[in-house]
Parts: C-alpha cells; structure tokens; sequence
C-alpha cells in the first residue's frame, strides 16, 4: 500500500471515529450560548486546535514513542483495537447518543465567548480523543519518507476542515437531522470503522510476528 492509499484510509478512518453526523448534533448544545455571529471565529478556531493537534502528533509521534522503547507495529495494532472498540458498538447500533454527554460537559453561561469553550469541551473531548491520536500514530508508523508524511498532514489538514465546517453547520442548521437518519449513517461509519480497524490489527500483528521471528534469528 503506497502513501497516498494510506493517507486516504488514514482520512476515511479519521472521518468514521469522528462521525460528523453525530458530531454535528453533538455540537449543537455546545454552541446554543455562543452568539451566532461568533461561530465562524468558532469553526475556524476548532479547525486550528484540530489540525496542529494532528500535524504534531504525526510529527513527533513516532520519535516520542522510540524514546519510550515502544514498538511501532504494537501501537498500530492498539489503533486498531482502539478504533474496533469505537466501531461496533457504532455497527450494531449500540453507541451512546453524543450529545448526551456534550449536554453534562458544556453547561455554560449565557452570551459566553467562543474562545472560552473552543478547547474544551470542543476540541476535547468531543473532536479529539485518544483514539484519534492512536490512529494518527499507527498510519504514521506504516510511511516512509518526507512524501508519505505530507500525505499523512494533507489528510489530517483534510480532517481539521471537515471538524470545522461540523461547527458552522451545527449553529445554523440546528436539530434538523432526523433520529432514524442519524442512526442509519452511524451504522455505515461503524462498518467503514470496523473494516479499517481490522487492516490495522493485522498489519499490527502481522509486523509484531515479524520482529519477534528476527529477533530469534529465524529469516
């Protein structure tokens, strides 16, 4: 699999975790006290906080993880867990409903600024979570070179864009969605979910075998 595949399985895995169907209503209690005229600040500023997340992480990732003596094929195999973890429950139509939770973790006042809540609970927990950040690890684990990881950061630039166009959408189009629709679409990102997930538990697994054969000196 070349670089530029990678990079798109990377995005698609990338937009699958976050759900921006899910997301958009996730958002949508979060931004009620924020007037409407601060939202593009509020996109724009989400897409910020995304994206540098992102890009230091594929930068730095992999280094951070030598000088912890982890192995690069068993953090890709965790992605895949992390990511199988998320799916299912997705692909069976057991996930817990997003704004639930984003209704408890953003209780703010009125007329509040966007920067206040920009960070948290926006960009965390509800954009960015460590599943996110062991997904970007493992893909940056399996290229190669300054090309494969401009795709990697084009992919990831990508993903930030559609995270901040979930927040423009979310204040003005409001709970338009219906619950069968979001529903529907959530089960197709679980099954996209699951399908990458399983690719990346059996590279994982499949390079862990590998370096345990060499180092018993079996060729």
């Amino acid at each position: 699999m070349n670089n530029a595949e990678l990079a798109v399985l990377m995005l698609l895995a990338l937009v699958g975790l976050y759900s921006p169907v899910a997301a958009v209503s996730s958002y949508i209690p979060v931004l009620q006290p924020v007037d409407t005229r601060q939202h593009q600040r509020l996109a724009l500023g989400l897409f910020v906080n995304v994206a540098a997340i992102a890009v230091v992480t594929i930068l730095v990732g992999e280094p951070l993880l030598e000088l912890l003596g982890l192995s690069t094929a068993a953090l890709s195999a965790t992605g895949g867990i992390a990511l199988m973890i998320a799916a299912v429950p997705m692909m069976l139509g057991k996930s817990d409903d997003p704004a639930t939770g984003a209704g408890d973790a953003a209780t703010v006042p009125p007329s509040t600024s966007w920067r206040s809540i920009v960070f948290m609970p926006l960009t965390f927990p509800l954009t960015v979570g460590g599943a996110t950040i062991a997904v970007l690890i493992s893909f940056r684990a399996q290229v190669t070179g300054v090309t494969g990881v401009l795709a990697l950061t084009v992919a990831a630039l990508i993903h930030a864009a559609i995270t901040g166009l979930c927040v423009y959408v979310a204040g003005h189009a409001g709970r338009r969605l219906s619950d069968r629709a979001r529903m529907i679409l959530d089960r197709v990102a679980g099954i996209l979910l699951t399908a990458i997930a399983a690719t990346l538990l059996a590279s994982g697994f499949t390079r862990l075998a590998v370096d345990v054969l060499k180092a018993m000196g079996v060729h």
